[in-house]
């Protein structure tokens, strides 16, 4: 068996350890809201609208957003998340069904709308199912 001359023993090494990297995971993010200005406008308005406390303009211009945008996942989180705030347990659950069943392989956006269905329902009083609810929102 032939020696390694030693003045190679470091460019093995670093040879052996790169063949042990891991590339990083690719970054997984939430999808754009959406690349039409007035519907952009509208999400801006009823971000401002909810930053305030006043959760009916900021679900009036969500709705607005959605009547031009009807199959925009993003839209469908806010909406529920406004209505959640509102103490609209059934309907922040339902809009973040319809969110889920439009956000394709976007894992984030599937995520937070299990983490809204899960305090919808814990805020009525179905722990069981508010439970299942966030069990799904850690296996997104």
């Amino acid at each position: 068996m032939k020696r390694v001359p030693f003045h190679l023993i470091p460019l093995l090494a670093l040879l052996l350890f790169a063949g042990c990297a891991v590339p990083p995971a690719p970054e997984v993010r939430k999808p754009e809201p959406s690349a039409n200005t007035a519907v952009v406008s509208l999400l801006s308005e009823a971000h401002a609208h909810k930053s305030a406390g006043r959760h009916e303009p900021a679900g009036a211009s969500l709705e607005r957003a959605l009547r031009i945008e009807p199959r925009n996942p993003v839209l469908w989180q806010e909406l529920a998340l406004v209505r959640l705030e509102q103490g609209n347990y059934p309907q922040a659950e339902n809009l973040a069904a319809k969110s889920n069943a439009l956000a394709g392989d976007s894992r984030p956006l599937r995520a937070q709308n299990w983490r809204i269905i899960g305090e919808a329902r814990s805020r009525r009083g179905d722990h069981q199912g508010a439970q299942a609810a966030f069990e799904q929102a850690g296996s997104r």
